[in-house]
């Protein structure tokens, strides 16, 4: 660790109030702080993103100048992170002694048993009464990062239909004003640091004069790391203060979005993605992860059944790397080079992905877990073809959960490839898969369902398109 860096307190914003964090270890978690100032309404359930008990809401900035409430798994984010942050716990929802509307509607419909579960829900459920845009009910799908063991949810979900426009006052007020700008940070304890540069040069020099330091964006996946296995980084560097990681641009041509956007802002911005897109969110662990959660961090991972790759496989994609040596851009086929490992060489950072147009003229997204929702997948699928006539001239069949690396089955691509899309060219789609599939076993499924479960997409794959075209 580089001890010659400065280190300068921590400031944010909770329940309106200013704090000051002068000193506390790096891998504190917001949770553990929030609680130990008092605040214990947020709670540690599971520790890895999946109940919810911990949900908090920040402040951020939208694309039209004014802000929103995001629901975020306070166990999931390191206190360095909240640095410039404003947060709203579940005791400010009450802070004059009178209930607020979200919490009258879950006591009035009988929405909270023992309790424990309820003030995550409470914040969920608060960030989407006042999500701007909103027209109509609340949507309990929002509400799909927080697990409940008593109530059988439906009172909850009667509570959520029962909410309407957001009351006037202080917290409406909040989101026509700025989010705050997240600024430049360097921090450090006895045995670790943390960096959050607010420049892409800065970034990069940084990577190259620490080659062991990690990157992080949202930490949903460093956060489960150190939670539950106690795994502990020399230094970390933040990238979501570095505005070229956070770009979105779309032209004709293509559409450009960066490494360190959370999902959520690619919903918002991507007005006419493709329905696969939406199929994929929606099947993309819950809506606080995906609040944090970027495309950078899930491929980085190069694990061989993160979601983000199958789909963007099928979409053609590419990836925009950089570093102090200069960039460079590769398919996204080349960016996994074995398990857990990916082309990515000392001090480079994945910049940006790159979707080139015109879209493919279907696409889809598959995935089958042992859960339907906030799951790991046991395997996930993105397909896609572009026709000429009624030929195919180009075809995506791609993976996750089959091989070492999420993977393009190029075999079976070729033998569709201007033929047409008929159960011959499925058939033959099918054997090819069965040669080339390298599926192992383990507690989500056996290698051979796993093969066979890639198959039996192939075939649905061609038979949604023929209910579409009846």
């Amino acid at each position: 660790m580089d001890t010659s860096a400065s280190s300068a307190p921590v400031r944010f914003l909770v329940n309106g109030k200013p704090i000051t964090v002068p000193r506390a270890p790096v891998h504190t978690t917001l949770l553990d702080f929030l609680r130990e100032q008092g605040l214990t309404g947020a709670k540690e359930g599971c520790a890895e993103g999946e109940c919810g008990a911990c949900t908090v809401v920040v402040v951020v900035g939208n694309h039209n100048g004014g802000s929103a409430y995001r629901a975020i798994n306070s166990c999931l984010m390191y206190l360095p992170m909240a640095a410039d942050q404003e947060i709203y716990t579940v005791e400010s929802l009450a802070a004059g002694g009178e209930l607020s509307e979200v919490q009258r509607a879950l006591a009035e419909a009988g929405g909270s048993q023992c309790g424990y579960c309820t003030p995550g829900f409470v914040m969920s459920l608060f960030a989407e009464q006042y999500r701007p845009g909103r027209a109509g009910p609340c949507e309990p799908e929002e509400l799909g990062g927080n697990l409940c063991r008593c109530t059988g949810y439906r009172p909850i979900r009667d509570a959520a239909r029962s909410l309407g426009s957001p009351p006037h006052g202080d917290f409406l007020a909040r989101l026509s004003r700025p989010a705050p700008a997240l600024q430049r940070v360097e921090y450090q304890d006895a045995d670790s640091r943390f960096s959050r540069p607010n420049r892409l040069s800065e970034c990069l020099e940084i990577l190259a004069a620490s080659p062991e330091a990690r990157p992080v964006a949202g930490g949903t996946d460093l956060g489960v790391e150190s939670n539950l296995r106690g795994r502990r980084f020399g230094h970390l560097v933040s990238l979501e203060a570095v505005p070229e990681l956070r770009q979105f641009s779309e032209t004709a041509e293509r559409l450009l979005i960066g490494a360190a956007l959370p999902l959520s802002d690619i919903a918002e911005r991507w007005k006419d993605a493709p329905v696969a897109f939406h199929e994929w969110l929606r099947l993309f662990a819950s809506p606080p992860l995906r609040n944090r959660a970027t495309l950078g961090g899930n491929l980085s991972t190069a694990s061989p059944i993160g979601d983000a790759a199958p789909l963007l496989f099928a979409l053609d994609a590419v990836v925009h790397l950089t570093s102090m040596r200069g960039g460079r851009t590769i398919p996204l086929a080349s960016f996994f080079t074995g398990y857990r490992r990916t082309a990515l060489e000392p001090g480079e950072l994945l910049l940006a992905i790159e979707i080139p147009k015109p879209l493919p003229a279907i696409t889809r997204f598959f995935k089958v877990a042992k859960r339907r929702m906030d799951d790991i997948s046991t395997v996930a699928a993105g397909m896609s073809l572009h026709f000429e006539g009624d030929l195919i001239t180009r075809a995506r069949l791609s993976f996750g959960g089959v091989a070492p690396t999420p993977l393009r089955a190029t075999a079976a691509e070729q033998s569709m490839v201007g033929r047409r899309w008929n159960r011959a060219a499925v058939e033959r789609a099918q054997s090819i898969l069965a040669g080339t599939l390298q599926p192992i076993s383990d507690h989500r499924g056996s290698a051979e369902y796993r093969l066979a479960v890639a198959q039996s997409l192939v075939e649905k794959f061609w038979w949604e398109q023929q209910e579409a075209a009846a």
